[in-house]
């Protein structure tokens, strides 16, 4: 009979240490986010806007959450690869990227089924026009006389780069083309892995022109071996006084810009992505943000998740029209 009492006891405690141990587990869990290293995945190449951009953003949070968050660059396919590692990445807040314009392209193109829609958007950090960089040797001293060197080539005759086929630094030169009354292919594209690799072929004479944002051309203009002649917006850059729009030069009255945000992989909890998206605010607002963008001419521009969501959800109706005129879109 003692034996059966003490049975019962032991399991009765067993039960109880039990159930103490399902109360507990949970909440620890829950009380653990960040407790690893995060990543961002950047989908373009080190050295250029969006990687810089994504390091900067990377520092800061790993300052405010107290966990490294360490860049990774996926670059390949127009952008694909990055994006689509950022969409199949597990949901669990320790995988993030950066989002950019591209993102609402490279599907009417038919390169992906990815769209703005396939993620959890967090935060809009960055949006900037591209401009006209030239090699410091080109002979065309302006705007004007590039664009009266471009009339007179024959089709295909000049290269030009800047980011992978159908990206948004092409559709620039597309919509450039188009507005001086010539065919969206006068000028040969030849598609690199972002802006810095191909003011690398510009400084070395393989292409003619490069229509990424200035601020991606600076270190090349700062080492003396490019100039920018121009940019596609509606007023100039006051980081950049001196580069003139193509309206005010031309009279070409056409402007177009690139942005970067970060997002997540669809079904994030709400939990992680209010904390991300605070942490990611707080970045925005800081000084070192701001002197970062300010120092490099970075345009900034935020928005929250909602913003974020509706932001992209417009540029990719944008996109469909802006590509199709320009004969970018796949029918």
């Amino acid at each position: 009979m003692t034996d059966g009492i003490n049975r019962r006891k032991l399991l009765k405690g067993a039960a109880a240490a039990g159930a103490a141990s399902l109360i507990v587990k949970p909440a620890i869990a829950q009380a653990q986010w960040p407790s690893r290293p995060l990543t961002m995945i950047c989908p373009w190449g080190a050295g250029g806007g969006t990687d810089a951009t994504a390091r900067i953003v990377a520092s800061l949070l790993e300052k405010d959450l107290g966990q490294p968050c360490n860049v990774v660059n996926r670059t390949g396919g127009s952008g694909v690869v990055g994006h689509s590692a950022i969409a199949t990445a597990a949901p669990d807040g320790y995988n993030i990227g950066m989002l950019t314009v591209e993102i609402s392209m490279m599907h009417h193109q038919g390169l992906t089924d990815l769209t703005p829609a396939s993620y959890t958007a967090l935060a809009l950090m960055n949006e900037d026009p591209p401009g006209v960089q030239v090699s410091a040797s080109s002979p065309h001293k302006d705007i004007k006389a590039l664009a009266e060197a471009i009339k007179a080539a024959p089709p295909g005759k000049l290269k030009a780069s800047g980011t992978g086929q159908g990206g948004i630094w092409h559709l620039a030169l597309v919509g450039w083309l188009v507005a001086m009354g010539l065919k969206p292919d006068h000028v040969a594209w030849v598609p690199s892995n972002g802006a810095a690799p191909g003011m690398q072929d510009l400084a070395a004479g393989g292409i003619d022109i490069v229509t990424c944002s200035v601020p991606e051309a600076r270190a090349m203009i700062d080492a003396g071996k490019a100039k920018s002649l121009a940019i596609m917006a509606t007023e100039r850059n006051p980081q950049f006084k001196d580069v003139p729009t193509l309206n005010e030069t031309l009279g070409v009255n056409y402007s177009v810009g690139a942005w970067r945000g970060i997002g997540a992989p669809k079904g994030l909890p709400a939990d992680i992505q209010g904390k991300l998206a605070a942490a990611l605010k707080k970045a925005f607002d800081s000084k070192e943000y701001k002197d970062f963008m300010n120092a490099r001419g970075f345009g900034m521009k935020f928005a929250d998740p909602a913003g974020f969501a509706s932001f992209m959800a417009e540029g990719d109706k944008a996109m469909a029209s802006a590509m199709k005129a320009a004969g970018l879109a796949k029918a």
